[in-house]
Protein backbone atom coordinates (compact mmCIF):
# COMPACT_ATOMS: atom_id res chain seq x y z
CA UNK A 1 0.00 0.00 0.00
CA UNK A 2 0.91 3.52 -1.05
CA UNK A 3 -0.06 7.37 0.74
CA UNK A 4 -0.68 10.00 -0.64
CA UNK A 5 -1.41 13.43 0.39
CA UNK A 6 -4.63 15.41 -0.47
CA UNK A 7 -6.22 18.98 0.72
CA UNK A 8 -9.88 19.05 1.17
CA UNK A 9 -11.39 22.37 1.86
CA UNK A 10 -7.99 23.71 3.12
CA UNK A 11 -7.68 20.50 5.54
CA UNK A 12 -4.29 17.67 4.88
CA UNK A 13 -5.40 13.81 4.42
CA UNK A 14 -3.53 11.01 4.10
CA UNK A 15 -5.46 8.79 1.55
CA UNK A 16 -4.20 5.26 1.35
CA UNK A 17 -4.54 3.12 -1.47
CA UNK A 18 -7.38 0.72 -0.59
CA UNK A 19 -7.71 -3.08 -0.59
CA UNK A 20 -11.44 -3.06 -2.52
CA UNK A 21 -11.74 0.42 -2.69
CA UNK A 22 -15.60 2.01 -2.58
CA UNK A 23 -16.51 3.11 -5.25
CA UNK A 24 -16.41 7.44 -5.81
CA UNK A 25 -20.15 6.98 -5.79
CA UNK A 26 -20.56 5.51 -2.74
CA UNK A 27 -18.35 8.47 -1.07
CA UNK A 28 -20.31 10.85 -3.42
CA UNK A 29 -23.77 10.05 -1.33
CA UNK A 30 -21.85 10.59 2.27
CA UNK A 31 -20.91 14.24 0.21
CA UNK A 32 -24.43 14.99 -0.48
CA UNK A 33 -25.83 13.99 2.85
CA UNK A 34 -29.55 13.75 3.07
CA UNK A 35 -30.13 16.09 -0.39
CA UNK A 36 -32.60 14.43 -2.60
CA UNK A 37 -31.25 12.80 -6.03
CA UNK A 38 -32.94 15.28 -8.06
CA UNK A 39 -32.10 18.42 -5.83
CA UNK A 40 -28.46 17.07 -5.98
CA UNK A 41 -28.57 16.95 -9.56
CA UNK A 42 -30.62 20.05 -10.65
CA UNK A 43 -27.49 22.25 -8.44
CA UNK A 44 -25.42 20.32 -10.29
CA UNK A 45 -26.76 20.82 -13.61
CA UNK A 46 -27.10 17.20 -14.79
CA UNK A 47 -29.98 14.88 -14.96
CA UNK A 48 -31.02 12.99 -12.19
CA UNK A 49 -30.34 9.32 -14.09
CA UNK A 50 -26.68 10.54 -14.53
CA UNK A 51 -26.01 11.19 -11.38
CA UNK A 52 -27.59 8.39 -9.47
CA UNK A 53 -25.81 6.34 -12.05
CA UNK A 54 -23.16 7.56 -10.29
CA UNK A 55 -24.25 7.24 -6.84
CA UNK A 56 -24.94 3.57 -7.65
CA UNK A 57 -21.66 2.87 -8.78
CA UNK A 58 -23.23 2.06 -12.43
CA UNK A 59 -21.11 4.90 -13.81
CA UNK A 60 -17.55 6.52 -13.88
CA UNK A 61 -16.92 10.13 -12.50
CA UNK A 62 -15.45 11.91 -15.60
CA UNK A 63 -13.29 14.51 -16.17
CA UNK A 64 -16.76 16.84 -16.13
CA UNK A 65 -18.14 15.69 -13.31
CA UNK A 66 -15.04 16.19 -11.19
CA UNK A 67 -15.30 19.90 -12.37
CA UNK A 68 -18.87 20.13 -11.33
CA UNK A 69 -18.58 18.09 -7.96
CA UNK A 70 -15.46 20.36 -7.08
CA UNK A 71 -17.01 23.86 -7.64
CA UNK A 72 -20.17 22.19 -5.55
CA UNK A 73 -17.82 20.79 -2.95
CA UNK A 74 -15.02 22.94 -2.89
CA UNK A 75 -12.75 19.93 -3.79
CA UNK A 76 -9.80 19.54 -5.79
CA UNK A 77 -11.33 17.77 -9.43
CA UNK A 78 -8.83 15.19 -9.34
CA UNK A 79 -9.75 13.99 -5.65
CA UNK A 80 -12.39 12.66 -7.44
CA UNK A 81 -10.73 11.34 -10.66
CA UNK A 82 -8.43 9.75 -8.41
CA UNK A 83 -11.02 7.75 -6.75
CA UNK A 84 -12.41 6.59 -9.87
CA UNK A 85 -9.00 5.63 -10.93
CA UNK A 86 -8.01 3.48 -7.76
CA UNK A 87 -11.45 1.56 -8.36
CA UNK A 88 -11.07 1.48 -11.87
CA UNK A 89 -7.46 -0.17 -11.45
CA UNK A 90 -8.15 -2.34 -8.73
CA UNK A 91 -10.93 -4.10 -10.17
CA UNK A 92 -9.31 -3.93 -13.84
CA UNK A 93 -6.04 -5.83 -11.67
CA UNK A 94 -8.79 -8.64 -10.83
CA UNK A 95 -9.68 -9.70 -14.41
CA UNK A 96 -7.76 -12.05 -16.19
CA UNK A 97 -5.70 -10.63 -18.64
CA UNK A 98 -3.32 -12.17 -21.59
CA UNK A 99 0.21 -12.97 -20.81
CA UNK A 100 1.98 -9.80 -21.90
CA UNK A 101 5.74 -9.61 -23.22
CA UNK A 102 7.81 -7.08 -22.02
CA UNK A 103 9.18 -4.41 -24.96
CA UNK A 104 12.94 -4.31 -25.23
CA UNK A 105 14.89 -1.54 -23.90
CA UNK A 106 15.56 1.00 -26.51
CA UNK A 107 19.29 2.36 -26.94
Amino acid sequence: MSTTAITIRGEKFAVTEMYNPPHPGELLREWIGSMPVSEAAKRLKVARSTLSRILNGRASITAEMALRFSDAFGSRPGLWLDLQQQYDLWHASRRKRPKIEKFPRAA
